[in-house]
């Protein structure tokens, strides 16, 4: 096959096209925003499942409090009902050594549950404190969560736009060069790699293997116009000035 070195030309520009298009491809795969966006977005959601168990243990504490608080209640007022009989003087001597002794009781046992009760109390004051934490935490992260995904919205705009600007490049290209050419180029890139490369002296620009001497004195000796292909990964040797 025969091709102007003009042709060539061209086709060297569209294989610098599709490089720039792979690169974009790469890119657009291994985005830098969007890795970023993925890390806030794991942190955020970290962060609302902590939220979430801080609720649920303020919650359990709450009940604890509840049944304390209940438990207390029920103790006053068998005490207020103690010293109520005590104050009527309507009980024998007896009964009154009964009650003394379980007044004492309940306040020892009133006394135990306040314990337990600030105990808890405390520790849900604690927890509390951890949830404002958490809460201010989610608001600075869900502002980072928005800039993260406002930068990745600009770098994907930007990416589709060099896309577009080297698609449109590439059909130019494509409606220059000889059908056949192109035909012989696009099968070649089916194959994996590149569909053509520029011979940089003994060294095919498509695979970066330098060719044997023998064959760059074949080369050398072809006309210009000659289309040749590389001896190593049979990508089209383009022999122009970029």
């Amino acid at each position: 096959m025969k091709a102007a070195v003009s042709q060539q030309r061209s086709l060297l520009e569209l294989t610098e096209v599709d490089a720039e298009l792979g690169r974009l491809a790469h890119r657009a795969k291994n985005l830098a925003e969007q890795t970023r966006l993925a890390e806030v977005q794991a942190e955020h959601g970290v962060a609302n499942d902590r939220l979430a168990a801080l609720g649920i243990a303020l919650e359990d504490l709450g009940t604890q409090v509840a049944k304390f608080e209940t438990e207390i209640d029920s103790v006053r007022q068998r005490e207020d009902r103690d010293r109520a009989l005590l104050d009527g003087g309507t009980v024998a001597a007896k009964q009154v050594n009964e009650i003394q002794h379980e007044l004492e009781t309940l306040q020892r046992r009133q006394a135990s549950l306040e314990e337990s009760l600030l105990e808890v109390m405390e520790r849900r004051e604690e927890l509390e404190s951890q949830q404002s934490r958490e809460l201010a935490r989610i608001d600075e992260l869900q502002l980072k969560l928005s800039e993260a995904q406002r930068e990745r919205d600009g770098a994907l705009v930007e990416l589709d736009q060099t896309r577009e600007v080297c698609q449109t490049r590439r059909k130019a290209l494509t409606e220059v060069i000889d059908a056949e050419l192109v035909e012989l180029y696009e099968k070649q890139r089916a194959r994996g790699g590149a569909g053509a490369g520029l011979l940089q002296g003994r060294r095919c620009g498509a695979c970066r293997i330098e060719i044997d001497r023998g064959e760059i004195a074949r080369i050398t000796a072809a006309a210009d116009d000659e289309v040749l292909r590389c001896p190593e990964c049979g990508a089209i040797l383009l022999r122009v000035k970029p």
